[in-house]
């Protein structure tokens, strides 16, 4: 083996040891393996949140994006940077402590309980579901590209290595060993970026000589507008881009249960300082990559290779080894998250909530590994046959995830109006608008992004027809008094964490 498999193959033993270890101190029951037992300080919170939420992404869209639209992809980095300290700065705090007085343990749980109907989750778990799916799919895809490129085995190989690895941790260990996996691996992928940033820097001749290289290509590139220049900018497009990944964020489930794992409500404020750091220092650099791709590699026929091959190309080869670990880091923290993420919808909000209610933690542990491995299955068998781009695959997922969520997660921490006929138009309007925008070719007609009409359709939802149906369905007591408890800084007085079977805890009756 060559250096470079030799690092990875060190890393992947060390992210499975992490599994291993969390199997002896987290895992026995449901909110051990799903929440860790809402045990995590600032550090790993925003790190995990920040971790899950970037994926394959930034080493193959972001590098794609920019070697064939220049600063143009700038716009997606814009809101990346500031998505981490928005999502804890607006839901962090309210989503832990409401999470907590109702005794949710799922994201999908807690809109359930914070709109108390089972159609509900019945409807939100399969939308989670589906774009969960596609979004694990393109981590798959890129994990076997990045080891393919590597190691020199086939794509087929090096896709089941890569599966391989991220199940069995994620197997063992739930949420605790993807939180702590996320943590490190979240430390690798910024070494291992900022590394070929400079690397690539050293290899253009600067900053400035490499913009100027670039601009002898097409000035345009160095503008935000596009190759095409400004004539062609669709400004819906922009917007949609800032969009799904800055407040985006807030509607993606295996992020937003990170705010529930917190230790206390007060780690938001500390966690948002982190997040904040950590993009500021990440997020620019695999788009700058992309750019100074076109002068280290003028040929390149796979644009999303061009962080990959860059790396390769300016790095000497034990450096190499370590940044394809950070490469495989930002991955495998997506991906974990996606699948745990899988796993608990399936048990805790499809079976146990719908099919077997006595259903035992113990139980409810297994469901969640078996469905994890089963997706795990299912995709690798997707992403071996005919892969679709990543990009692509990413931005639709992302898009449906937060057009369908985001309105509904940030009402139920601040609006006491919002009720669950609101809820479940927002979700369904958020849905339809923004698959059928996509799938319909209206995003080149209108030059509007799905994200953007998928926002405004789900907030007019929600907007609407709660205030339509106030009379009818009016927002219950507990979950009023709860919200209140919300407004109000300090620890949950112990009267409302008492019973968590009870009415304040959100739960609701079996003909609900």
């Amino acid at each position: 083996m060559n250096i470079e498999t030799w690092f990875l193959v060190i890393y992947f033993i060390a992210m499975a040891g992490i599994g291993v270890w969390t199997l002896t101190i987290g895992t026995k029951d449901n909110e051990g393996f799903l929440l860790g037992g809402r045990s995590l300080g600032p550090a790993v919170t925003a790190l995990r949140l920040q971790s899950s939420s970037m994926s394959g992404y930034m080493f193959l869209g972001a590098g794609s994006l920019a070697y064939t639209k220049g600063y143009f992809s700038l716009w997606y980095a814009m809101g990346d940077i500031g998505g981490g300290v928005l999502n804890l700065s607006i839901l962090g705090r309210r989503m832990r402590k409401l999470s907590q007085i109702l005794g949710s343990l799922t994201s999908i749980e807690y809109l359930e309980h914070r709109y108390p109907s089972k159609w509900i989750r019945a409807i939100a778990a399969p939308i989670a579901l589906f774009c969960i799916f596609f979004y694990v799919l393109a981590q798959f895809i890129a994990g076997g590209r990045g080891l393919e490129m590597v190691t020199g085995i086939s794509y087929g190989w090096a896709l089941f290595i890569a599966v391989g690895v991220i199940v069995f941790y994620t197997f063992l260990g739930g949420y605790l060993a993807v939180a702590y996996t996320d943590f490190v691996q979240a430390i690798i992928m910024l070494i291992g970026m900022l590394w070929i940033l400079i690397g690539t820097m050293r290899a253009v001749g600067g900053w400035t000589a490499g913009n100027e290289a670039v601009g002898e290509i097409n000035p345009n590139l160095l503008t935000m507008w596009g190759p095409d220049g400004i004539g062609s900018v669709q400004w819906g497009v922009i917007i949609g881009a800032v969009l799904v990944f800055s407040i985006g964020y807030m509607g993606w489930p295996h992020v937003n249960v990170s705010h529930m794992a917190m230790k206390k409500p007060s780690v938001a404020r500390a966690a948002s300082m982190y997040a904040t750091g950590f993009n500021l220092l990440f997020i620019p650099a695999p788009y700058i990559v992309g750019v100074m791709a076109l002068i280290i590699l003028p040929t390149l026929d796979n644009p999303e290779l061009a962080v990959f091959q860059v790396a390769d190309t300016v790095l000497p080869d034990f450096a190499v080894g370590i940044v394809m670990a950070g490469i495989m880091a930002a991955i495998m923290s997506t991906a974990d998250a996606l699948l745990l993420q899988s796993g608990t919808i399936a048990s805790q909000d499809l079976m146990q909530r719908f099919f077997i209610r006595n259903l035992s933690d113990r139980q409810s542990v297994w469901v969640s590994r078996i469905t994890v491995f089963v997706l795990a299955a299912i995709g690798y068998l997707v992403a071996v046959n005919d892969p679709p781009a990543v990009a692509e695959v990413v931005i639709f997922s992302t898009t449906v995830l937060g057009a369908a969520f985001v309105p509904v997660y940030i009402a139920a921490a601040w609006w006491k109006k919002a009720n669950v006929p609101g809820a479940i138009a927002s979700m369904l309007a958020g849905t339809v608008s923004s698959v059928v925008w996509q799938l319909t070719g209206l995003v080149d007609s209108t030059g509007v992004d799905p994200m953007g009409i998928g926002i405004v359709c789900s907030t007019l939802g929600i907007i609407v027809v709660s205030l339509a149906t106030q009379r009818s369905h009016p927002v219950p007591e507990h979950v009023v008094a709860a919200m209140a408890e919300t407004d109000r800084i300090g620890p949950i007085p112990a009267h409302m964490l008492t019973g968590q079977n009870d009415a304040l805890a959100g739960q609701v009756p079996r003909n609900a």
